[in-house]
């Protein structure tokens, strides 16, 4: 089993703490004061002249918004052990938050909801989604689903989404948002699988458009002859202490006007 003596833990503690900071575009003073220590410290701390306690780690990965699995990471760097527990979905302690989402998913029907993982992978949806699948290549609907992929290949919904251009940059913008958050390498290799996919024109429609106030981005799906808008929203669990918890969220979408309420309630 290998140990970091101080010095070494300190210098890679250091080293990760100023990547995030700057990430977060953040001075070393503006931090300082956040935190409530001195520049000279924290510079001290990036450099690795000086090792953080645990404390200081956790007090710091907090004024930065570093998500929890990240967090055991530097904790790890700095020599200590992660605090952070990471259960499947399934374990007994998650019984009740298991529950909660699909109580979520459930009462949203008839509209479509789902829950993904941090990276867009499906984790539970409700009986709306089914039927927007048909004709979806197989090959994507096998576990683990993509949430992403499996809108954006030329195999999946994006023959039907008829704005594809205009949901393809809205996708894209919040996989950017998520990159900054994490700098997660899996969602970066995802980001340039996703802009390799052939990019379609949006589809004409016979359809009144609808004004939606440059306030939302709509998902417009053709099925069959009918064209569906939604617009979405993301729920995400209140100050979870587990990981996996920490990385799931809800996406349900709602219509966007009313010929697609009656569609669905139809």
């Amino acid at each position: 089993m290998m140990h970091m003596n101080s010095q070494s833990a300190g210098h890679g503690v250091g080293t990760q703490i100023r990547d995030w900071r700057q990430r977060r575009r953040r001075s070393q003073l503006d931090l300082a004061l956040d935190a409530e220590i001195s520049a000279r410290h924290l510079s001290f701390l990036e450099t690795g002249r000086s090792r953080p306690s645990r404390e200081m780690v956790l007090r710091l990965a907090e004024k930065l918004d570093i998500p929890l699995r990240e967090r055991n990471e530097l904790l790890v760097a700095a020599g200590f052990a992660p605090v952070f527990p990471e259960r499947p979905l399934d374990d007994p302690t998650l019984q009740a938050a298991r529950r909660a989402i699909d109580l979520v998913l459930k009462g949203h029907e008839p509209y479509p909801a789902l829950a993904i993982d941090r990276h867009w992978t499906l984790v539970a949806s409700n009986a709306a989604v089914p039927p927007m699948l048909g004709g979806v290549d197989s090959s994507l609907l096998e576990p683990p689903v993509n949430v992403l992929r499996l809108s954006l290949h030329p195999g999946g919904l994006a023959p039907r989404i008829a704005n594809i251009g205009e949901w393809r940059a809205h996708l894209f913008e919040r996989l950017r948002r998520q990159i900054e958050l994490t700098a997660d390498q899996a969602l970066i290799e995802l980001l340039h699988e996703l802009r390799a996919y052939p990019v379609a024109a949006d589809k004409p429609t016979e359809l009144p458009t609808v004004d939606y106030g440059n306030v939302v981005v709509p998902f417009r799906l053709r099925m069959g002859d009918r064209e569906l808008a939604f617009f979405s929203t993301t729920t995400v669990f209140g100050t979870p202490i587990d990981i996996t918890l920490s990385e799931l969220a809800i996406e349900a979408f709602f219509p966007a006007d009313e010929a697609t309420a009656s569609a669905v309630w139809g």
